[in-house]
């Protein structure tokens, strides 16, 4: 899927399997429920950029910007946007905006994808722009939060990319990943053969867990991006999530 020369129709049929099978992981669900904590923790600690309270102006409250890094076709982003407002809120002003979230990816074909399905979605809070963030860097944010990014990397550039989340970033960060594994190996082989009929899906799939890390791993990338305390736990289905929030320190 990272080839520019992959032809347009294949790219878009592999995003849509893609965008299956990360709904059956409740990927979404898992970022969202990491989010809502990193949020607790952050107001609890009195840190005002982790709530909703800061105002633009009266009965206007700021809502919580969520970068997504590495966005692909949107599918995450928008289920992340539509689920984080549900449960953010406020149950006295059902119309309020809780939280916005911009999707980026170095990807022009994936960006036009990923706004297509918001405007079909009728998604709001959502926005989308491309971005080199290996080359530029994640942008500032509340929080920031990646999904099947970092197995693409190698361990050099990965942690400079968990190190930009978490400078970027102004309550925490939440990184979700392929574990390396031969369960993981095997639901790929299934999932990518049930889920969709997508050769590079088919393909890909396996490559991406092969080339994953395993959970020990990923306690390292954090640990040498200067964030010792961020967690590191395993989670359906044969995946990693690593939480790391901003009153915890950078080493």
């Amino acid at each position: 899927m990272d080839d520019p020369a992959l032809a347009t129709a294949e790219y878009l049929h592999a995003l849509s399997a893609l965008g299956r099978i990360n709904a059956l992981s409740r990927t979404a669900s898992q970022l969202a429920a990491a989010i809502v904590r990193i949020r607790a923790a952050g107001s609890s600690l009195g840190l005002a950029d982790c709530t909703d309270t800061v105002a633009h102006h009266r009965n206007a409250p700021r809502p919580i910007h969520v970068i997504d890094v590495a966005c692909g076709g949107g599918d995450i982003t928008v289920a992340l946007a539509r689920r984080l407002n549900r449960l953010l809120t406020r149950s006295g002003n059902p119309t309020s905006q809780a939280v916005h979230v911009t999707g980026i990816d170095v990807s022009p074909r994936a960006i036009q994808r990923a706004e297509a399905l918001a405007a079909r979605s009728g998604e709001i809070n959502v926005s989308f722009e491309v971005r080199d963030v290996v080359a530029n860097g994640c942008p500032p944010c509340d929080i920031a939060t990646s999904s099947l990014f970092l197995h693409h990397l190698d361990d050099t550039t990965a942690v400079q990319i968990v190190r930009s989340l978490a400078s970027a970033s102004r309550c925490g960060v939440v990184v979700s990943d392929l574990v390396r594994s031969k369960l993981g190996l095997w639901l790929a082989m299934i999932g990518t053969a049930v889920l969709s009929s997508s050769r590079v899906a088919r393909v890909d799939g396996p490559l991406s867990v092969r080339a994953a890390r395993t959970p020990d791993e990923y306690r390292c990338l954090a640990d040498c991006a200067g964030l010792p305390q961020a967690t590191v736990r395993r989670v359906w289905p044969e995946r990693v999530l690593l939480e790391w929030t901003t009153s915890l320190g950078v080493a």
